[in-house]
């Protein structure tokens, strides 16, 4: 599955009143994910190492990520449909001297603020990449 991964980078975050855009960029194409707004001032808040009045939902799951000390290891957007995509986070614990990978399906919005906040790589599958839905102007 590695072969077919294509290296994702973040380029930055817009705000709307009602919603967020993550613009995102693999092999020169620029494509952009959408999401509520609270989730865009979370990553304004970390991208601006603001202090946030509470832990947000992000921080409760970070919390409990190194409570358990699993490692996140990498996000990969798998799928999209229209333009809804499809998200998954690794994870690796190890137990009695056993590693074990962790692969949870999740939002896309969640594993990029995860990846950022953790600075993990962002990755894309390369059929992804190649019908992706580009954005000219960012």
């Amino acid at each position: 599955m590695t072969s077919d991964l294509i290296p994702v980078t973040f380029h930055k975050i817009m705000q709307a009143k009602s919603y967020t855009v993550f613009v995102l960029s693999a092999l020169n194409k620029n494509f952009a994910i959408y999401t509520d707004s609270k989730v865009g001032q979370n990553i304004q808040m970390l991208l601006t190492d603001k202090e946030k009045p509470r832990p947000y939902t992000h921080d409760l799951f970070n919390n409990l990520l190194q409570g358990f000390e699993i490692k996140l290891l990498q996000t990969v957007i798998y799928d999209v449909k229209d333009t809804v995509y499809f998200a998954r986070l690794f994870a690796e614990q190890t137990i009695d001297n056993k590693k074990h990978i962790l692969e949870l399906d999740a939002r896309p919005s969640d594993c990029l603020t995860l990846a950022l906040m953790n600075n993990i790589p962002i990755y894309c599958k390369k059929d992804v990449v190649e019908n992706l839905v580009e954005i000219q102007d960012y």
